[in-house]
């Protein structure tokens, strides 16, 4: 019996060493997975980041696109587009544009009583006699005197149109400015390389190529399976809302809301970011709005004064105000988050630090919140304020008045605070916002508040609004379907020899657009003409403005193919 528990006892200890021998290599089998998945995890987030589009690509590129159906006379008219006697014609066509002042005032009056619109009927006669297969093969219609309406009907009605626009306005050239020019500023002087005056290439260019391409597309016999709309406003430096206002419930009573599957306006073009070249289409816009401010104290005479008057409260206001500026934020709508996006899986310099934090973003389930700190955008911020304010709400005193009199102090005293409000914000955060700061300023003072009730009150800040825009919709960019956005980028492409790249643009002022919402859920605000003479935007708005011709040519050839490319888009 002892040998037999003794042999017992021996198995069961043989037993105990496997199992423990088996516990052994189990921890040792676990801890290597364990680190073998961790290697594994860390070497793909560090691929991810060195080679983005081996992966989910958040910035794919569309191959260059060209029309697939031709004719013998539009590979033609192509070869023309190139020569030296379409260069000569289109020269002066933009030059004859420009030398007709077709100036826009801010204090001008209604349509049609105001001379100083009358100008704008020199202008539709100009285009008449320099577009007439345009004139007389689509329709046109004169919308509240001066906007133009032209349709060129498709064949297939159940495709939306094409809609191209532009303004004929422009912004006017003070007299005390005139001898600064290089050229007169409506000569539309041309020195070999650019066409100089005001309008060239805000947005008169735009205009001329659009109706060039049109007028081409028509001598070539081109038949458009897909609508074409050109919609000219006349009054977009001031407001837009005679033309572009009228123009867009045209647009909208005829078609339907999003009856139109892409409107292209005037807006950027390209520039030259972290080693890469970009086409960057406005996609989005930030909002408007102006806070007029008004401090109303006692007056009485100079000699006796208070130990604070109206002028100095309101400067007090405002310096508060421009101590309290609003954080960068980048809301997930906003553009320029997916042209950083673009910058990381595409640009050779693109900075580490933006990356790692674009990265962390991306694995974060919510990396931001509208009221928390924003460390992408607040280090995005630190390339400048013309990078700062695409994704910032701006703010800017730009007007002040008050006062009498040297020797009477002042009763009334009002300044204007304008904001351009970011994407993913609104005018409610604004109020919120001047309104506490207001706040302090009259409780210091024992002054009422009246915020945004229309109403004004002796000794008191009242706030009130006079013009009001919310940040634009986003314009759907880098979607799984065919959009707009990928016609158009495929067309840039192809015109400009696959040299660039095309990313998402956001304009931090507003076009004639802001009426068309409901007309398209695709709106591009792109200077389609690449202007490779210059860098920025050809001096728009100030003295010098021009053009350089080879960026217009491109224009025409831009919305020549454009409109073939859409007409063959599945949309």
């Amino acid at each position: 019996m002892a040998k037999e528990w003794g042999n017992q006892g021996s198995v069961k200890v043989r037993r105990q060493n496997e199992y423990s021998r088996l516990i052994k290599f189990a921890a040792v089998l676990l801890t290597t997975v364990f680190l073998f998945r961790n290697y594994i995890t860390e070497t793909l987030a560090a691929h991810w980041t060195q080679n983005p589009t081996k992966f989910e690509a958040k910035c794919p590129q569309v191959e260059p696109l060209y029309p697939s159906q031709s004719t013998k006379e539009l590979v033609d008219l192509e070869e023309y587009l190139t020569s030296d006697e379409f260069r000569n014609k289109s020269i002066e066509k933009l030059a004859g544009a420009v030398r007709i002042a077709t100036q826009s005032f801010d204090d001008i009056g209604p349509v049609g009583e105001d001379p100083r619109w009358d100008i704008f009927y020199s202008f539709a006669d100009y285009l008449s006699s320099t577009f007439p297969l345009v004139h007389s093969s689509l329709q046109l219609e004169k919308v509240n005197t001066h906007g133009l309406l032209f349709t060129w009907p498709g064949t297939d009605p159940n495709l939306k149109p094409t809609v191209l626009m532009a303004h004929q306005d422009v912004v006017p050239v003070p007299d005390s400015t005139v001898e600064q020019w290089t050229h007169p500023p409506f000569s539309g002087y041309y020195d070999g390389k650019f066409i100089w005056g005001r309008g060239s290439s805000d947005c008169k260019n735009q205009l001329i190529a659009a109706l060039e391409a049109i007028e081409s597309l028509i001598e070539a016999g081109y038949i458009p399976k897909r609508t074409v709309i050109l919609s000219f406003g006349f009054d977009e430096e001031i407001s837009g809302h005679r033309g572009a206002g009228h123009l867009a419930e045209v647009l909208v009573k005829r078609y339907g809301r999003h009856g139109v599957a892409v409107i292209v306006d005037e807006g950027m073009s390209v520039i030259d970011n972290w080693g890469q070249v970009w086409a960057v289409p406005g996609v989005g816009e930030k909002g408007y709005v102006d806070v007029e401010v008004t401090v109303r104290m006692p007056g009485g005479h100079s000699s006796i004064p208070p130990e604070h008057n109206g002028i100095g409260v309101a400067g007090e206001l405002i310096t508060l105000i421009e101590a309290n500026p609003y954080d960068p934020y980048l809301d997930e709508t906003n553009p320029y988050l997916s042209l950083l996006h673009c910058g990381a899986e595409h640009a050779p310099s693109f900075p580490n630090k933006l990356k790692k934090l674009l990265d962390k973003r991306d694995r974060q389930s919510t990396c931001t919140k509208k009221h928390g700190k924003d460390d992408l955008a607040l280090e995005a911020a630190k390339l400048g304020p013309a990078i700062k304010y695409l994704f910032t709400t701006s703010v800017a005193i730009d007007l002040i008045s008050g006062g009498a009199k040297a020797n009477a102090l002042p009763e009334r005293t009002q300044f204007t605070v304008n904001h351009r409000i970011n994407v993913g914000s609104d005018s409610k955060a604004v109020f919120t916002h001047i309104t506490a700061l207001a706040a302090q300023v009259a409780k210091k003072h024992d002054l009422a508040l009246i915020p945004f009730n229309g109403t004004e009150t002796p000794s008191s800040i009242t706030l009130s609004v006079y013009k009001i825009l919310e940040p634009a919709p986003t314009t759907p960019t880098f979607e799984p379907r065919l959009t707009p956005f990928d016609v158009l980028s495929g067309t840039s492409r192809a015109i400009y020899s696959n040299e660039l790249l095309v990313a998402p643009g956001i304009m931090t002022g507003n076009t004639d657009t802001h009426y068309y919402w409901n007309v398209s859920e695709h709106i591009f605000r792109y200077g389609v003409g690449w202007d490779k003479e210059q860098v920025g935007l050809g001096d728009i708005h100030t003295v010098n403005e021009r053009i350089g011709v080879q960026g217009h040519v491109d224009g025409v050839r831009w919305f020549v193919q454009f409109v073939r490319n859409m007409d063959e888009a599945e949309l």
